[in-house]
């Protein structure tokens, strides 16, 4: 273990359990303390999960970043290891960005980014290393491995970064985010015999102007029939895509041309419609699903547990499995999910008419709930979740527009930032199903994730001043309301 390496993992160990736990989540993934943002590395390895994320021990904002490490069995219990990766070499001392993971001939291979930063000039480089175990990591010292050697003529170094490896036929992939001269996204391809000596293949996909200045975290995968490739674009306007985050999260569904390693995409839409979701991973189990996750906030804004001093800021979403129907991304829980919910009898099963009616004491910091509503009578609904004096989480349901809007404005702490339109609220189109709505609501301490018809998701952070034990019903018209839920066992 380098000096780095330990340094952190000293620090770690002597400082976790100092930081402030109140608005800690519990069944999903988070740093022991400091920072944390894009997942990394996500892949199944020996019978289990290995998550690695972009991590900052030292502090609760942004720096120097390395590479955090946990594990699980059912991406709900998670298990820390020792942090994998720590700056500090030529190429990579100024950052140890963001990157996957793939098992090859029994070992556990990262492929990353080297950040270095001389005076004005950024260098970014793809880099590799290595493990036996899948706990402890040895740098490539062929180290970079792709670099301004490919890159003749094709895109520079300063914006060229985030590489997800994959395997296909007889070739190791890697696709990389990159920009054009003018500024637009750009996607490349290189490949390789032996994961060691890589090849530019191709340009991938480039982006049109009003689709964001920098592509960042691509994925591309293979799913029911389509070809899938994940990005995440910054300053992505708003053209009929609703945005009101700065940056956000797309799928572009198509085909891959291979012989050209060209992808022909037919569509492309938002992969989650709130307000804390980004730089989204996936990757493939042993049953040949396809999981995704992600981090559960947003660049450009302020952290609260920053800025009440609590020692740590971030969290990465629960997990998903994903599906492509008529071309589109659905998601919904993973089955561990399930499997730890104590379920209890139906909190609800009635139907109400022209009146809000309201659940004591029901709410808990580690819930599922599981709602479904007949709206064919009805004009408007409102479920208050965490429901205090003067607090709580508002959806409400629009029968007419068949929009969905989630808002915390009145969840507890402002969350500020640079994105347009504000930070309080989002809506999306979720029409009904057979004149039903159905949602599921995964809420664990700070964070709220909706699962609602067709697979679409909202996930929001919020950290309550009051908490909120009430859930409260209200129905414009009349409707059919069954509920359902139960605490998670974390």
């Amino acid at each position: 273990m380098t000096q780095k390496l330990l340094q952190a993992n000293q620090y770690i160990e002597k400082n976790a359990s100092s930081i402030n736990q109140e608005y800690r989540n519990q069944f999903h993934l988070m740093a022991p303390l400091g920072w944390i943002n894009d997942p990394n590395g996500f892949v199944f390895f020996r019978g289990e999960y290995h998550l690695f994320y972009q991590y900052n021990p030292y502090d609760s904002i942004w720096g120097p970043m390395h590479w955090g490490h946990a594990k699980s069995k059912d991406l709900i219990h998670w298990e820390h290891l020792p942090v994998a990766l720590a700056p500090g070499e030529d190429y990579d001392k100024n950052g140890c960005f963001s990157g996957s993971a793939i098992e090859k001939d029994g070992k556990l291979y990262l492929l990353y980014t080297g950040h270095n930063v001389e005076e004005e000039s950024t260098r970014q480089v793809q880099c590799l290393a290595v493990s036996e175990d899948g706990v402890n990591f040895e740098k490539y010292a062929g180290n970079p491995v792709i670099d301004e050697r490919q890159l003749s003529g094709v895109a520079t170094s300063d914006d060229f970064r985030d590489p997800k490896v994959f395997r296909r036929e007889d070739y190791y992939y890697t696709v990389v985010a990159a920009k054009t001269a003018d500024n637009r996204g750009q996607i490349l391809l290189f490949r390789s015999e032996d994961m060691l000596e890589w090849q530019f293949y191709s340009v991938l996909l480039e982006g049109e102007a009003h689709q964001g200045i920098m592509w960042e975290c691509p994925d591309l995968f293979r799913l029911d029939g389509e070809d899938v490739l994940i990005i995440s674009p910054i300053q992505m306007k708003a053209e009929g895509l609703s945005y009101r985050n700065i940056s956000s999260a797309v799928a572009f569904i198509g085909q891959m041309d291979w012989e050209k390693g060209e992808f022909h995409p037919d569509n492309y839409h938002e992969i989650d419609g709130g307000l804390d979701f980004y730089a989204p991973q996936t990757c493939e189990n042993d049953r040949g699903e396809r999981i995704m996750v992600a981090w559960m906030q947003l660049w450009e804004r302020l952290m609260p547990t920053n800025e009440l001093g609590h020692g740590w800021a971030g969290s990465m979403s629960l997990p998903r499995k994903l599906a492509v129907v008529d071309k589109h991304l659905i998601q919904e829980p993973v089955a561990g999910l399930y499997e730890n919910v104590k379920l209890e009898e139906k909190l609800l099963d009635k139907e109400i008419e022209n009146q809000t009616f309201e659940l004591k004491n029901q709410v808990c910091d580690q819930q599922y709930l599981s709602l479904e509503l007949d709206v064919s009578e009805a004009e408007n609904i409102q479920l208050e979740y965490a429901k205090g004096s003067n607090t709580g989480m508002l959806l409400s349901y629009d029968v007419a527009s068949q929009m969905v809007t989630v808002s915390r404005e009145k969840a507890g702490h402002v969350i500020t930032g640079a994105e347009e339109g504000g930070l309080g609220a989002r809506s999306i189109k979720v029409p009904p199903q057979n004149h039903k709505l159905k949602l599921q609501m995964v809420r664990d301490t700070s964070s709220l994730e909706v699962f609602l018809n067709g697979g679409k998701t909202m996930s929001f952070t919020f950290f309550e001043k009051e908490k909120g034990k009430d859930i409260a019903l209200t129905v414009t018209g009349k409707a059919k309301l069954s509920l359902e839920g139960g605490e998670v066992n974390r």
